[in-house]
């Protein structure tokens, strides 16, 4: 097997093998982006709108309720293939990347959602009292009381999620999205080493995660210090 690897290299890193590569992995690495940015704005609002206890603020409420229990409990797969198959019904003319983005954003906006309400709730309800006997506002209670103390719980749980999540854009090529496995696929397809593919393809899901996953610690270093104390 190794003699085999080896005098595949020169033919498997060729110009045009390695630029197929990094159209994957940016295509890759756009919907993991797209969809952790998107996922952590809108999950963020619909934790905040789903914490809301005032009367007014039910509809909106129990919708991001219902949003956020339905596309948890879905997986990844299935609602790629439910976007997919709406919009076909739809007759809407949409490129399968913008498909599956859209799927992704549905997904982590729906894990993250919960994520962020478990953090802000890990807040000792004293605290939510005492902003409101200052007469805070429900933002402002958000942005200067809890926000601020949650961060040490929130921030760990979302960035393991979001080192799952790139993994999980793998489903993408189910659609026929050109990203990292469907890239090793189509090369094990014209008969390249399995070994050598998928080790390819391994390394460049490490490139992309591994960053992130520091990041991670150097946030939750900075914005939650006294977690280490």
């Amino acid at each position: 097997m190794l003699d085999q690897i080896i005098q595949e290299l020169p033919r498997f890193f060729s110009y045009y093998n390695l630029l197929f590569f990094a159209k994957a992995l940016g295509v890759t690495f756009a919907l993991s982006a797209i969809g952790c940015v998107v996922g952590f704005s809108l999950g963020f609002l619909l934790a905040a709108v789903r914490l809301d206890t005032r009367p007014a603020g039910r509809p909106l409420r129990v919708a991001s309720t219902v949003f956020i229990e339905l596309f948890r409990r879905i997986p990844f797969l299935v609602t790629l293939m439910l976007v997919f198959f709406i919009f076909q019904g739809l007759n809407a003319d949409l490129a399968m990347f913008t498909v599956a983005l859209i799927s992704v954003c549905l997904i982590a906006t729906a894990f993250i959602a919960e994520i962020v309400r478990s953090g802000l709730e890990s807040v000792h309800r004293n605290q939510w009292d005492a902003a409101a006997a200052m007469n805070f506002s429900y933002l402002q209670t958000l942005r200067l009381v809890i926000v601020p103390q949650a961060w040490k719980i929130i921030l760990p749980p979302v960035f393991g999620f979001f080192v799952l999540f790139i993994k999980d854009t793998a489903l993408a090529s189910q659609i026929g999205v050109v990203e990292l496995a469907f890239a090793g696929k189509t090369m094990n397809n014209k008969g390249f080493s399995a070994t050598l593919v998928y080790g390819t393809v391994l390394a460049l899901y490490f490139m992309l995660s591994y960053p992130l996953a520091r990041f991670g610690k150097h946030l939750e270093k900075k914005l939650a210090p006294t977690r280490n104390r």
